[in-house]
């Protein structure tokens, strides 16, 4: 009979905690849906009547009214009234200038002077004679050792290097030839010429030359104008 009685009990304590938990949630739950949330109900509550005169004004609200206002509130400070215009003055006429009074004593011709008879003669005379033809002056004689017109020279070499040249120059010089280098542009290039000279004569250009011939240096004669 204790064992039941036991049994009896506890089954009856687990229902009535159970009862009692049950009862613990559901109050719990109340409270907390009925109770204020904070933050959220702090702010006034909008009625329905409030949202539809709302959306009335909506309806009738136009975004570019201001802009035009604005816009008519320009245009009629912008009216200008016009000025009444300036006439201006007649303008006063130029004085007439006075007209110069004629002289009252006319011009008399002048008498040019007496020429004396002697003079006139004279003048005559000189004037009948030709003038003095100028004297032409004998043209000035070229200098000893030069000649009018055309100069020779002897070429011993032409090239389109500066070094190649200064050692033909040099090989001369050696062999008992005065040369120099002359440098010219010929079709778009450089060339440096050896040559000796200038000559005034043909004859004398030509005996340098064989003298280079017998040397063994190939060389041509070149006349040039002065």
């Amino acid at each position: 009979m204790s064992k039941e009685k036991q049994r009896g009990g506890f089954a009856m304590g687990l229902i009535v905690g159970l009862l009692l938990g049950l009862g613990i949630a559901l109050g719990v739950a109340l409270y907390v849906t009925k109770a204020p949330v904070p933050f959220i109900n702090k702010l006034p509550q909008r009625t329905a009547e409030q949202d539809a005169q709302e959306a009335e004004r909506n309806r009738n609200w136009d975004p570019n009214a201001p802009l035009a206002g604005r816009a008519g509130a320009k245009a009629a400070s912008g009216v200008v009234t016009a000025a009444p215009a300036v006439v201006p003055p007649a303008a006063t006429p130029a004085p007439i200038p006075a007209t110069p009074a004629p002289a009252t004593a006319a011009t008399q011709p002048v008498t040019p002077p007496a020429v004396d008879g002697r003079a006139a003669n004279t003048a005559k005379v000189d004037a009948s004679k030709p003038a003095d033809k100028p004297v032409d002056k004998p043209a000035d004689k070229p200098a000893d050792g030069t000649r009018a017109g055309s100069g020779y020279f002897v070429q011993a070499g032409a090239f389109t290097r500066m070094e190649d040249a200064e050692q033909q120059r040099a090989k001369l010089a050696i062999q008992g030839f005065s040369a120099k280098v002359m440098e010219r542009e010929q079709s778009g290039r450089t060339v440096y010429r050896v040559r000796l000279g200038p000559f005034d004569s043909r004859d004398e250009a030509e005996g340098q030359q064989k003298k280079l011939e017998s040397a063994g240096i190939e060389a041509n004669l070149v006349a040039v104008q002065r």
